[in-house]
């Protein structure tokens, strides 16, 4: 892999990892497009820190109070953040089951291109529904947030385990169905990533550690860290400001019109 290749692929990582339109699907199919070979299991745990880091900085101030929350357990300050975090915990349950469960099964079986069409369409237009099934709706915000809605979205979260989905995608779409307006169901995708991220990263890591780095040097690592760490920035702020003026239909057809592209065209 050169480092232009692992720019390009580390900013579609960082971008696809945030927007609605599935991260895996993209990695998987760009490459297919360009003839380059797969990335391998080094560069896949670079670029999702290089997401964690992003997401990190731009609710710094968000996480830091939960973290507190956590850490300080008779602090009444803290209550309300306290009780977000073990919700932010609790959706990565269902993701760190079925991923130990069926994870080897689902990367051997369902990394194929027609997965990936079907995928981005399918979930297209559920997103379409749930984001009309929150405007006829009398929505919430996240202060309302149950461990219920946790739960239903952290089990939307496992089924993104299948390359095409989108994790943020079907997060927000679990988010929206349980009445919570754009803006919160945005964010709380945005940060039930960062534990499932650290989870997957972690897994990953421990394998890393056996395997070694392979063929790729650490020039080509940083730049795709880097990247995705921009990339990832930019499509949450920028996500956060269009869902609040406009919709998510832009997203809702990118997805069905790059499905059937890649139905017609890699199938």
């Amino acid at each position: 892999m050169t480092i232009l290749q692992s720019v390009v692929l580390g900013f579609i990582q960082g971008l696809t990892e945030f927007l609605p339109i599935s991260s895996s699907g993209h990695l998987i199919f760009v490459p297919k497009i360009f003839g380059w070979g797969d990335q391998g299991l080094s560069f896949d745990v670079i670029v999702h820190l290089g997401s964690l880091l992003a997401v990190v900085i731009y609710f710094r101030n968000k996480l830091w109070k939960m973290v507190k929350g956590f850490l300080l357990v008779k602090n009444i300050e803290y209550k309300t953040e306290r009780q977000f975090a073990w919700l932010i915990i609790l959706t990565i349950v269902p993701a760190g089951i079925i991923g130990l469960l069926f994870g080897d099964w689902i990367e051997a079986n369902l990394r194929s291109s027609m997965v990936i069409g079907v995928g981005l369409i399918f979930w297209g237009i559920v997103l379409y529904l749930a984001e009309n099934f929150s405007q006829k709706s009398k929505v919430k915000s996240l202060k309302s947030t149950n461990w219920r809605n946790a739960l239903f979205i952290g089990c939307a979260q496992a089924i993104a385990l299948i390359p095409g989905t989108s994790r943020s995608g079907i997060t927000m779409t679990a988010g929206l169905f349980s009445k919570m307006d754009k803006k919160s169901a945005a964010e709380f995708s945005f940060l039930m990533s960062v534990p499932i991220i650290i989870l997957a990263g972690g897994l990953n890591l421990l394998e890393l550690v056996q395997k070694g780095l392979g063929d790729l040097n650490l020039s080509v690592l940083m730049a795709g860290f880097v990247a995705a760490a921009v990339s990832g920035f930019i499509a949450i702020a920028g996500l956060m400001k269009i869902i609040q003026k406009w919709s998510f239909k832009p997203f809702v057809i990118y997805r069905i019109v790059v499905g059937i592209l890649i139905l017609i065209f890699l199938v």
